[in-house]
Formats: C-alpha cells, sequence, structure tokens
C-alpha cells in the first residue's frame, strides 16, 4: 500500500472534500483525486460516493478512514516521542561528586560556570567522604570529583589530579563582636572568641600551627565540620571565622560580617578529580579555567 495515497484519502475525508483538501495539501483536485483513484484500484473497493455535488465515504471508506486515524495518530506520536528523545540528548549530564570538606560557597562558585555554558546542563551533585566519591568515580557513576585535597597515590584508583587553585584565608566576625576586640590583626585573635574547622578538615592542622606561631591563643566555643554552619554561628556574633579570601566579598555580603585580616600562610588547595589526564568533557574544561583564570587567578 502507498501510504502517500492513504494520507490523500484521510485528509479529502477529515476536511470533507477533495477542494477543501487540495487546499491543504497544496496540491490540485485532479491530482488528488487521481491519487485516491490508484487507492481505491489498490484496495479493490470504492472510498467514496457522489451524493449531488458533494462525496460522501462508503462503508469500505469508513472502515478505512478508522485504520487511517490509527495510522497517522501512530505516526504522530512517533514523531513527538523522536523529538522529545532529540531534546533529551541535546541537555549535557554532568555528574559530580563534591567532598564534605568542601564549603558550599566554594563548590557553588567552582560549579557555576558548567551552567553557564551555551549547551543546557543537568547537574546532577552527590556530596560524601572523598574516598567513597572516589570510588563512584572509579565506577564512572560520576565525572568529576571537586576536593579540598588531592587523590593519594596509594588508591588503586586510575583518575587524575587537576590543580584547580589555591586560597589565602580570610578572618571574619560581626560588628558586635568587632567592637570588643582592641588591638589590631593578628593579635586581636589573642583570648578571642573563635570558631574553627573541625579535627578532619585539612585547614585545621595549618590553623594551629599559625597560631602557635604568632603566639596567639584564642577562646575556642566551637568546632564544625559544616562551613556554612560556622559561618551562620559567627554572623550572629559567637566568634571569629575564616573563610577562603577568594569568597571575602561573598562572605562579607552574606553574612553581614566585617573583616579582621587575611592570611596567604594558611591557605587551603582544590582540586578538580577524574578520569581523563587531558580534561576533554566540556563541562569540566568550564570549570577548570575560570577557577584557574578567575577565582583563583587574581
Amino acid at each position: 500500500m502507498n501510504f502517500k495515497h492513504l494520507h490523500y484519502f484521510w485528509v479529502a475525508a477529515k476536511s470533507g472534500g477533495i477542494l477543501r483538501a487540495g487546499e491543504q495539501l497544496h496540491t490540485t483536485p485532479q491530482t488528488l483525486s487521481g491519487q485516491i483513484k490508484l487507492l481505491e484500484e489498490r484496495l479493490g473497493r470504492a472510498l467514496f460516493r457522489k451524493r449531488g455535488r458533494n462525496l460522501e465515504l462508503t462503508e469500505a471508506g469508513r472502515v478505512a478512514l478508522g485504520y487511517a486515524d490509527q495510522i497517522f495518530s501512530l505516526g504522530a506520536e512517533l514523531e513527538d516521542a523522536l523529538q522529545r528523545d532529540a531534546m533529551r540528548e541535546r541537555v549535557l549530564d554532568f555528574r559530580v561528586g563534591v567532598a564534605d570538606s568542601v564549603a558550599k560557597s566554594v563548590a557553588y562558585r567552582l560549579l557555576e560556570p558548567a551552567l553557564s555554558m551555551d549547551v543546557p546542563v543537568r547537574l546532577i551533585c552527590q556530596e560524601g567522604k572523598f574516598p567513597e566519591l572516589l570510588a563512584q568515580l572509579a565506577l564512572n557513576r560520576l565525572d568529576l570529583v571537586l576536593a579540598d585535597e588531592p587523590m593519594g597515590k596509594k588508591l588503586s584508583v586510575r583518575a587524575f589530579n587537576h590543580p584547580l587553585g589555591r586560597s589565602g584565608m580570610s578572618f571574619f566576625c560581626a560588628s558586635t563582636l568587632r567592637s570588643k576586640l582592641g588591638a589590631d590583626f593578628p593579635a586581636c585573635l589573642h583570648g578571642a572568641p573563635m570558631l574553627i574547622p573541625g579535627a578532619q578538615a585539612s585547614l585545621r592542622p595549618q590553623l594551629e600551627a599559625w597560631l602557635t606561631l604568632h603566639q596567639l591563643q584564642p577562646r575556642i566555643v566551637g568546632e564544625f565540620d559544616d562551613g556554612a554552619l560556622m559561618s551562620a554561628f559567627g554572623r550572629e556574633g559567637r566568634g571569629v571565622f575564616l573563610a577562603p579570601t577568594a569568597l571575602e566579598a561573598d562572605t562579607m555580603t552574606q553574612y553581614g560580617v566585617e573583616l579582621l585580616g587575611r592570611s596567604d600562610e594558611l591557605g587551603e588547595e582544590f582540586f578538580a578529580v577524574s578520569v581523563e589526564r587531558r580534561i576533554t568533557h566540556p563541562c569540566v574544561v568550564a570549570i577548570t579555567d575560570t577557577a584557574r583564570g578567575q577565582l583563583f587567578g587574581r
């Protein structure tokens, strides 16, 4: 069966005549009638009969119309399904693991360039312990892992460290607390209430050594694994806290705190870990380029 002939018949039956069908199909009535005639010859049954100056469906025509409705309805569904698949194919899934030791504000600033590309990206973000995320990376369940430390050589994971940059650390506190700290930085930290990263944080031993070097003994009032929670306590005036200098302006705006001072002797390094030795994933390229050129390159 020639389905083009069937389509002509279907449009003619739906539109109520050869003339209207010809206008819809942009063809002449003579051509349309000839095509429908070929279909009738193929089926061996008349599909239309004349009723005065009009055409009406025969019994065979009504049967044929029912099947044609189903056929072209399925055709439309097929077209819609393939178009939806094409739309999904154009969206790039980007699966990222973020080590829970990385501050949320840093993670956002690192990942934001991936969502600003010309290609639509769907970010699938997972937080967890660094070793557990590396295991997911090894199984190709993640495209990238963000961490504040490089992957160790002892791990049997075939992946590669891509340094993103280093940021010094800035010290902040609420204005109500700042007025009570008389000395200049860093001497003002001596005896001051202080909020520090938890024992597992990579910054913790650096901070302890730095305080010892400068003969400072702050009063530790809280230890936090979550940097955002530490900053929230700092906003309420509970103590001095630290955040990366690269996010200095963001920290002051978000938490309404004042800058006490900064130190490049303290710092956090950030790494992108992927299974690619040479970065080719467009999202990872955007992240590394922005981090090295803008976020940590200033």
